[in-house]
């Protein structure tokens, strides 16, 4: 059982590896020289304009948090479509009634406001 595991354990060892890898290489053969241009924020080309800490409105995390909700969900659907012929009519009902409860939990969030952008 846990044999079919292996190649998955391996994969991880070998993506860990690379990573403590080249993390070693990079700051063993990097640049260590510290100016006081190199410090400075960086944002897509130009100078920062103003303070880096300030408010942020809460609908950027709303909407952030609703769109990794609805995606996890999401992703729900891919296994059941590779397997729906072999579930039959209880899989088609176990997946209807998952959908309805996203389109009801869409529906709520649409009319509470939240995905108005003001």
């Amino acid at each position: 059982m846990l044999g079919s595991f292996l190649p998955i354990l391996v994969l991880f060892l070998v993506a860990a590896f690379i990573a403590v890898f080249v993390i070693t290489v990079s700051s063993l053969l990097g640049p260590r020289k510290s100016t006081p241009r190199k410090l400075a924020p960086y944002e897509s080309g130009m100078e920062p304009i103003g303070a880096a800490i300030r408010r942020i409105p809460v609908k950027f995390y709303v909407v952030a948090m609703l769109f990794i909700v609805f995606d996890i969900e999401v992703i729900f659907f891919y296994p059941y479509a590779l397997v729906f012929r072999e579930l039959g009519v209880p899989g088609l009902m176990a997946m209807g009634f998952f959908f309805l409860v996203l389109v009801v939990g869409f529906v709520y969030e649409w009319k509470k406001g939240a995905l108005k952008w003001d």
